[in-house]
């Protein structure tokens, strides 16, 4: 017997979202394109730019001209929306998301600097 979630619509579910995506892409290049986005997060242009809109307007980063570009800084201390993550910053999962591929990372609440100072 199959069910609602057989077929192909099952395997098509990911873990994080577009909003994610977007904020990991910028965590990694501050300095990314609205166009680079679109490209590395299989996303339209039209798209990201809302995302990002949606981000700063909520405070999660914010965005500066530099030159003819944009520079984006994520906002120190920003939290998870979501009630069952309230509370928790959104760093930890950045700097672990965003790290490259292969990159020691700490287990959480764990302090990374030599010694623990």
């Amino acid at each position: 017997m199959e069910n609602e979630h057989a077929g192909s619509r099952r395997n098509q579910w990911t873990f994080l979202t577009n909003h994610a995506r977007v904020l990991i892409a910028i965590a990694r290049d501050p300095g990314v394109r609205l166009r680079d986005l679109a490209a590395i997060c299989d996303l339209t242009e039209r798209t990201v730019q809302t995302i990002v809109t949606d981000l700063e307007a909520d405070g999660y980063l914010t965005r500066t001209r530099d030159g003819r570009r944009n520079r984006y800084a994520i906002a120190p201390g920003a939290r998870f929306r979501h009630p069952a993550e309230a509370g928790r910053e959104i760093a930890g999962l950045l700097s672990y998301l965003a790290a490259p591929l292969g990159a020691p990372t700490a287990p959480p609440g764990q302090d990374r600097a030599p010694g623990g100072a």
